[in-house]
């Protein structure tokens, strides 16, 4: 038995912060020094480097939750199921619910319990729970409800992946440009034909590698602020990536036992363009081919780096037709691969 996508939906928040927004911001080195460099090419060289050039922020009314539930009511409704007939609803984050005027994160109860009774389902037995695997948590999610399914615990589930990053950066942190807010979602159910999961595969890297992301206060050691936000060792983190992942998406290639030029999609955590790029190069390299024409749907150069949400966000855009080159077609084999903080390294093919 395989289990398949029968709807996805996803939110982008309203608020778009453009790089130019942070030509007054004071970045700082990890140490408290300055850079050395004036704003401007600070962000002139991120933009070269991770081909943001504006994000989404979610308004300061709502919180993670609320986004997921948004994005999970679309996937339902693209699904046409009745939610009272779902058998798990798995949401992946990182930091809960966060208000905008900052504060902990409040991740009990879980946040999947939160979307369950906003949603407004009464079934008891439609279990909720969270998923924290750093940015791939989605789609391990996805991997969870394909094991559940053909294992016959369940019938339909629901997968949703969402963030709030734009909660947890520090404002003198360069890196704060990267992260973004946003949520998608899928049903999960049984396949009646040849469509869904074909194969996957899952690593998590804990020794020199736990630690690339992490919490620490502030750069600022002039203000007195013991908040903890979001940080990173970007080489290391590249580094990684370009190592890992092509062997990731690799494994999943041949378990799933499609030759590699079926391959029409990549739907990939979107974190860095020039990173992205390189690990789609690798991954093809391993096969002595080049990369295909338009293989890589991109969508954060207006986004940004949603986390848990860019995977499941990509897709939905390219499903409903709302990047240009870029479409799929019944019959179709797609990739899902994600990487982050762990480390961890997952990817799933799919037949659309």
């Amino acid at each position: 038995m395989r289990s398949k996508i029968t709807g996805v939906g996803s939110h982008i928040p309203d608020v778009v912060r453009k790089n130019e927004e942070f030509m007054n911001h004071k970045f700082l080195n990890n140490d408290g020094s300055s850079f050395g460099s004036d704003n401007t090419t600070i962000i002139e060289k991120f933009v070269a480097i991770t081909g943001i050039e504006e994000r989404r922020y979610m308004n300061d009314n709502l919180v993670t939750s609320d986004i997921a539930t948004f994005a999970a009511i679309k996937a339902i409704e693209d699904s046409k199921v009745d939610p009272e007939t779902l058998d798990y609803i798995i949401v992946a984050h990182n930091y809960g619910d966060i208000t905008a005027n900052g504060g902990s994160s409040d991740m009990v109860p879980s946040l999947a319990t939160r979307v369950k009774s906003k949603l407004g389902i009464k079934n008891a037995c439609c279990v909720a729970y969270d998923v924290l695997f750093g940015c791939p948590g989605w789609v391990l999610g996805l991997t969870q409800a394909d094991s559940f399914i053909k294992s016959g615990l369940a019938q339909k589930v629901l997968v949703v992946g969402a963030e709030a990053l734009s909660r947890v950066v520090d404002p003198h942190d360069r890196d704060s440009m990267i992260y973004s807010d946003g949520a998608g979602a899928v049903v999960v159910e049984p396949s009646d034909n040849e469509s869904g999961i074909l194969g996957q595969a899952t690593c998590s890297y804990t020794e020199d590698e736990a630690f690339f992301i992490f919490n620490e206060i502030s750069y600022n050691k002039e203000i007195e602020d013991k908040t903890k936000y979001i940080k990173m060792y970007g080489r290391r983190i590249y580094n990684f990536a370009l190592s890992r992942v092509p062997e990731g998406m690799k494994k999943a290639m041949d378990q799933a036992g499609v030759d590699i030029k079926e391959l029409k999609k990549i739907f990939i955590h979107q974190a860095n363009e020039k990173m992205d790029e390189a690990i789609v190069e690798r991954f093809y390299k391993l096969y002595g081919m080049d990369v295909p024409k338009d293989i890589m749907p991109m969508i954060i150069h207006n986004l940004g780096n949603s986390s848990v949400a860019t995977v499941p966000t990509v897709m939905d855009m390219v499903v409903h037709n709302k990047l240009e080159n870029h479409k799929v077609e019944k019959g179709d084999i797609v990739m899902f691969a994600s990487v982050g903080a762990g480390m961890n390294i997952n990817a799933i093919v799919y037949r659309y």
